[in-house]
């Protein structure tokens, strides 16, 4: 494990080393095992709180990442449906957080506002993910401790409003008052710096971490991720309202003739974006069907590795990023910034 490099509010927050995190990848794919690497690595994961075919399961994996990760700290992901009764049945799983001792959660959908008040009293940390920065005002009022801001090269849910990372961030870290942490599209140490600059405290990364080896997804998947170039992806769903950033494959492309005949009714839909359809393709390795999150990220996957070794390269990479930057400076100007801050302070 590389040594500590950053030291940013969402560090200090969340007790780990590295400014990096991995969110919660597709239907069960983020697992015990998967997110201990992330953890043990450094930075933080999350445990995707649905998607199992026997609901035992997640309590299952909550016990894996507690055993593999000696009492650190790791997170679960959990999805708020819009429908009634989301906040409801996610407020069910609560009390497994705490008795394998969650400290955090990825919260996304709808807001997380009615069950802020449990996490809370469990010492659990929030961060809530929203697509555009019109949302994060709402997360801070709802007592969301860090925010998640995604932009449009997302793999998955990248939003209705299709404005950029770098745009999304930037703003997103200039009002929210709370730890901001960058999402879409990133992969590599030159953007971590980048995301810092811009005022962010971590980045968290999804279609990059595909290819770990520690996750169980087949390999002939990773390996198809390897090969891609970030062209691959179609965002689907749109005539529905609920924008999907996924593989180009069969269903892909049946979802999309479906909304180019203007079709509505959900059930004509479903044979082609179930979950159980994108769980069958990760675990067989055909990717010609199912729902599967794929960001223009991947073309930074160029390698199946471990997640630590993933996470040394972007660190790595940071360093290589910050010296570049300091030979452009000027010492001339570095010193005027210097004189500057200093009678910014005297002024402030």
């Amino acid at each position: 494990m590389r040594p500590q490099i950053f030291q940013t509010s969402i560090t200090e927050l969340l007790g780990i080393r590295h400014p990096l995190l991995c969110g919660g990848l597709g239907p069960g794919v983020s697992d015990g095992r998967y997110v201990a690497a992330a953890v043990n690595a450094g930075g933080m994961g999350f445990i995707v709180a649905t998607g199992h075919d026997d609901p035992a399961q997640f309590e299952e994996e909550l016990k894996i990442c507690r055993d593999l990760t000696g009492g650190k700290p790791f997170g679960v992901n959990l999805y708020i449906s819009r429908f009634a009764g989301g906040a409801d049945r996610v407020s069910k799983q609560l009390p497994l957080l705490e008795k394998y001792g969650v400290t955090c959660v990825e919260t996304a959908g709808a807001s997380p506002e009615p069950i802020i008040p449990m996490l809370k009293d469990m010492n659990i940390k929030v961060l809530h993910k929203v697509p555009a920065v019109r949302y994060v005002q709402t997360a801070v009022r709802a007592g969301a401790d860090a925010v998640i801001i995604v932009g449009s090269e997302c793999g998955g849910h990248p939003g209705i409003y299709q404005i950029g990372s770098i745009v999304q961030a930037t703003r997103a870290a200039e009002i929210a008052g709370i730890p901001v942490i960058a999402a879409g599209g990133f992969g590599t140490g030159r953007q971590l710096v980048a995301a810092l600059s811009m005022g962010c405290d971590a980045i968290l990364m999804g279609s990059r971490m595909m290819v770990s080896s520690d996750l169980w997804v087949h390999d002939d998947y990773k390996r198809r991720v390897v090969a891609g170039d970030g062209t691959e992806s179609k965002i689907v769903k749109q005539l529905l309202g609920d924008h999907h950033r996924v593989l180009d494959n069969d269903s892909a492309k049946a979802v999309l003739a479906l909304e180019d005949a203007k079709v509505t009714d959900f059930e004509q839909y479903r044979p082609h974006v179930s979950g159980s359809l994108t769980r069958e393709a990760y675990h067989t390795g055909d990717f010609s069907k199912g729902m599967l999150d794929y960001g223009p990220a991947v073309v930074f996957a160029d390698e199946i590795k471990s997640t630590e070794a993933i996470f040394d390269e972007i660190l790595d990479d940071a360093v290589t990023a910050l010296d570049r930057v300091n030979t452009l400076r000027l010492p001339a100007a570095n010193a005027a910034t210097a004189a500057e801050r200093h009678a910014w302070r005297l002024r402030n």
